[in-house]
């Protein structure tokens, strides 16, 4: 039930947030064992290594395995794996228990990564890491709902600040022990270093994560299936259609066509299946609520807008300012600095202000931040890109944080799994959009800047041109300048993008989200004890 308040159906303005209540008195919690929370953060942390440490073994995987001509889908299968199995695991948290979903995660996870340290061709590997992202999936979800199980809502962002901890030390750790091992033992290591640490976080789980027994409902749980089944099937639909499109075959050829209009088909049906089914697997409340509802839409964008930094301000720092590979990552990796920092003491400013103000503060900030990327001189210095990122990072962390920690202090414990889940599909979802948008952007201006050039030899898509570069003595001085002033501004007209995707999420908070979360009483600690 709200505190303080009675909450509307729609989860306006009727409950109450950090910033306008006191919080109610509760029963103190006993502390939460350090064993407990190394064991979310090693869970954490085998999803969050797994996308760097294998990017950096691409190329030896090739030279053993061969298809270079689908390698992307190593990178591409798993994070399908993991968007499509999200909500099914949040439901399935909220249904059976959260360890169960954990550590059915973790051996998948592991079953996985053995496996791919066995494949004998690429496709074997590419189905592989299907598997891996299976258990990803679980991974992901599970751990960030017993964050927010475990602990109250003070101390909910030093938990959160501490995961986040993890996905940046992973950024920048994880590529350097994928290519130590590439380059001095074998690719397939990198997928075997995942056993211990696989092993470490089982048993830490098992031995010192007890949830507490609740009653059994009346009548038997019928997990929905159908649901399942439909909403994998569409969203792998969709993913496929974003990631290949532009690069196996055109946006508007017959694939496309087809897989878009699938994926929508599909959707619809599952609409419809969810809407009859006794216990959905993701239920119509999901999207009725206000604050849900605004957070996953906001979530969304910033996936959209996070494609900039990410996917494309490496190519900028090596192609236009001419940094190598391990500077260029430096670059992005000062925005996992900041990120973190802000988040942790994002509780001092949402104390006072409340979730939403002080996501839009950060959203505010970010948008800012993007804008003045198109305005950095051609070619700049190194620390102006630098600063831009760090600025980025504090503004996301501001923002992210404060929805996260809103959203699921919105719902009880039956619910937060589900709730937790679909916010981590949206921005999932919002990334793989955003790959495929900005993509089309960036090679939309390199096409139109490079159009006499081309025609003289010179690549005309951004991978070509980034290629092109990396060995400048094949290109004239006039040539590289040419391509260099392409890329520019192929990634200002992304960021550009990006900043249209920040203002797309302050629209969202303030048009959609309520001024005040309704928030629920808080729970008795759940799972913080050993035997």
């Amino acid at each position: 039930m709200s505190v303080g308040a009675t909450s509307n159906p729609d989860g306006t303005d009727a409950g109450r947030d950090p910033a306008t209540t006191p919080e109610p008195a509760t029963p103190p919690r006993p502390p939460v064992p350090r064993a407990v929370v190394a064991a979310l953060m090693v869970a954490m942390a085998l999803a969050a290594v797994d996308g760097t440490i294998v990017s950096t073994a691409v190329p030896q995987i090739v030279g053993d395995l061969g298809g270079f001509t689908v390698f992307s889908w190593l990178f591409s299968g798993y994070l399908l794996a993991v968007t499509v199995t999200l909500p099914v695991y949040g439901k399935l948290s909220d249904t059976f228990g959260r360890k169960p979903v954990l550590v059915a995660g973790i051996v998948l996870f592991a079953v996985g990564s053995l496996l791919c340290a066995s494949a004998w061709n690429m496709t074997a590997l590419i189905a592989f890491r299907v598997v891996q992202g299976l258990g990803g999936g679980a991974l992901q979800g599970t751990v960030q709902t017993i964050a927010a199980d475990l602990f109250p809502l003070k101390e909910r962002p030093k938990i959160q600040a501490k995961i986040s901890t993890v996905w940046a030390t992973s950024s920048v750790a994880g590529p350097a022990i994928g290519g130590l091992l590439a380059t001095y033992a074998d690719w397939r290591w990198i997928f075997l270093v995942n056993l211990p640490v696989g092993a470490l976080a089982l048993w830490l789980v098992v031995r010192h994560f007890h949830e507490p027994s609740r009653p059994r409902p009346a009548t038997a749980t019928r997990i929905d299936w159908a649901g399942a089944l439909g909403i994998f099937a569409s969203t792998a639909l969709l993913l496929t259609a974003l990631v290949q499109g532009g690069v196996a075959w055109d946006w508007l050829s017959a694939p496309s066509l087809i897989l878009f209009g699938a994926s929508v088909v599909l959707a619809a049906l599952t609409v419809a299946v969810e809407r009859c089914a006794a216990d959905p697997i993701v239920p119509g409340w999901v999207w009725r609520r206000r604050p849900i509802a605004a957070v996953n839409l906001a979530l969304g964008a910033m996936g959209l807008l996070m494609v900039a930094p990410t996917v494309f301000l490496p190519t900028y720092a090596q192609s236009v300012l001419g940094l190598g590979a391990i500077p260029a990552g430096f670059v992005l990796s000062v925005m996992t600095l900041s990120w973190p920092v802000a988040a942790a003491l994002s509780n001092r400013v949402y104390g006072r202000i409340g979730f939403r103000s002080t996501a839009m503060i950060g959203m505010a900030g970010a948008l800012l931040v993007l804008l003045a990327f198109p305005a950095l001189p051609y070619p700049g210095a190194v620390w102006q890109p630098v600063l831009i990122m760090l600025l980025l990072g504090a503004s996301l962390g501001l923002f992210q944080l404060p929805l996260i920690v809103g959203v699921q202090s919105t719902v009880g414990w039956a619910e937060r799994g589900t709730t937790t889940a679909s916010v981590l599909f949206c921005r999932q979802l919002g990334q793989s959009l955003g790959a495929a948008l900005f993509g089309a952007v960036a090679n939309a201006t390199l096409a139109a800047r490079l159009d006499g050039a081309a025609a003289a030899g010179l690549p005309g898509d951004l991978d070509s041109v980034s290629h092109a570069l990396e060995d400048p003595g094949a290109l004239t001085a006039h040539a590289a300048d040419t391509l260099r002033r392409a890329v520019d501004a192929a990634v200002d007209h992304v960021y550009l993008g990006a900043a249209a995707a920040a203002a797309l999420a302050l629209l969202v908070l303030l048009v959609v989200a309520p001024k005040r979360f309704p928030l629920v009483a808080e729970e008795p600690a759940q799972g913080a004890g050993g035997r």
